[in-house]
C-alpha cells in the first residue's frame, strides 16, 4: 500500500514521576495552579507522530513515507529511519532550525503532563501533495504536525482526491474549529481517543452522532485499558485492549494503533480484525519505554494475535507480505 504519512518528527524527552499528579492538584485553587515535579528519571526517545506511525507500519511490512520537516540535528534519525524500512525521502532538513521536541511527565497511574517545542515543524505549511505524484497514494495520513500545515494537508487531499485518515488528536486545542470541521468533512477515517473527542466536539459544535455516523467515513475512538470502538458501515465494533506483558510508557501507544489499524484495514480485513490489530500494536508499545523501542517479527506478531483473537487464519495474508 502507498502510504503518506504526514506529522511530527521530534526527539522525545520521557520523565517518571514516583507519585500521582492528582494528589497535589487542588481544585479550589487552580487560578493559582504552580507546581514543580521531581522525576526519578529522563530517557532521550526519536519520536514524534508521523516517525511513530512509519516505524510501526515498517514493522508490519509495509514502506510508507514521510512527509515532514525536521531540523539540523535529524541525520542520525534519518539513517535509523531507513534502516527500519522507513522512506525519508520527502522529509525537508530545516538547517537554521532544531528538530521539535516533546517533553513529557508520567505519573504512576499512567497520566501525562506534556509540552512540545515546535522547532523545525513550523515548516511542515511549506511542503504540498501538490508536488507528489497523488495517482500513486492510496492512503495519506494527517496526524499532529503544525496547525497550518494539517489544515492546508486536508484541503489538499479533498482537492486532488486522496483518501486520508484524519488524526488532529493533540492539535485540536490549536486547530480553529471551522478547520476540525473541514478536515472532518472530507475524512475516510477518523482517529481519536476519548477525551480528544469530546474535545472535537466541543469545538466544532457538531453532535456526537453526527460526528460518529457519518456514511461517508469511519470513526474510531481509543478508550485507553478500556480498548476502543469502531463506528463504520456496517455497524458498531467494540475492541478489547491486549493484556501488557510487562508496563512499560504510553507514550506513542496511539501511534502504533493507528499503524496496526491501517495495515489490517490494507490487508482488507474487516473492522473487528483491524481494530484488533491495532489493538496488539500499542500493547507493544506500551510494553517498552519509547515510542521505537519495540520490535517484532510479522511471525511474532500473528502468533501473539491468536492467544488473544480467532482470526480464523486471516492473518496468514500477512505472513505471506
Amino acid at each position: 500500500m502507498n502510504i503518506v504519512v504526514t506529522g511530527s518528527i521530534a526527539y522525545d524527552y520521557l520523565m517518571t514521576f514516583p507519585g500521582c499528579f492528582a494528589d497535589y492538584i487542588l481544585p479550589d485553587q487552580l487560578d493559582r495552579l504552580s507546581l514543580s515535579f521531581l522525576v526519578d528519571e529522563m530517557r532521550r526517545q526519536r519520536g514524534g507522530c508521523a516517525a511513530n506511525i512509519a516505524y510501526n507500519l515498517a514493522l508490519l511490512g509495509e514502506r510508507p513515507r514521510v512527509m515532514a520537516t525536521a531540523g539540523q540535528d535529524f541525520g542520525e534519525y534519518r539513517q535509523w529511519l531507513e534502516k527500519q524500512g522507513v522512506d525519508t525521502s520527502l522529509i525537508r532538513e530545516e538547517p537554521d532550525l532544531f528538530t521539535a521536541s516533546f517533553f513529557v511527565n508520567t505519573d504512576q497511574g499512567g497520566h501525562q503532563i506534556a509540552s512540545f517545542y515546535t522547532g523545525a515543524m513550523a515548516c511542515a505549511r511549506d511542503l504540498s501533495f501538490q508536488d507528489l505524484e497523488t495517482d500513486e497514494i492510496d492512503l495519506a495520513v494527517i496526524s499532529p504536525n503544525d496547525p497550518q500545515a494539517m489544515a492546508k494537508y486536508a484541503a489538499e487531499c479533498q482537492e486532488l482526491g486522496i483518501p486520508y485518515l484524519y488524526d488532529p488528536s493533540q492539535q485540536i486545542v490549536r486547530l480553529a474549529g471551522e478547520d476540525l470541521r473541514e478536515g472532518l468533512e472530507g475524512c475516510g477515517l477518523l482517529v481519536v481517543n476519548d477525551y480528544e473527542f469530546e474535545l472535537l466536539r466541543e469545538k466544532t459544535g457538531l453532535s456526537a452522532e453526527a460526528i460518529q455516523h457519518t456514511p461517508a467515513r469511519a470513526c474510531v475512538v481509543t478508550l485507553g485499558a478500556e480498548g476502543s470502538r469502531i463506528w463504520a458501515k456496517g455497524g458498531i465494533y467494540d475492541i478489547p485492549a491486549v493484556p501488557p506483558q510487562r508496563a512499560g510508557d504510553p507514550t506513542g501507544i496511539g501511534d502504533a494503533f493507528r499503524a496496526g489499524l491501517i495495515k489490517g484495514l490494507a490487508l482488507g480485513l474487516s473492522w473487528d480484525l483491524a481494530g484488533r490489530m491495532g489493538a496488539l500494536a500499542a500493547t507493544y508499545a506500551l510494553e517498552q519505554t519509547g515510542p521505537q523501542s519495540h520490535r517484532y517479527t510479522l511471525a511474532d506478531f500473528v502468533t501473539r494475535f491468536r492467544e488473544h483473537f480467532d482470526d480464523d487464519q486471516a492473518l496468514d495474508v500477512l505472513l505471506r507480505c
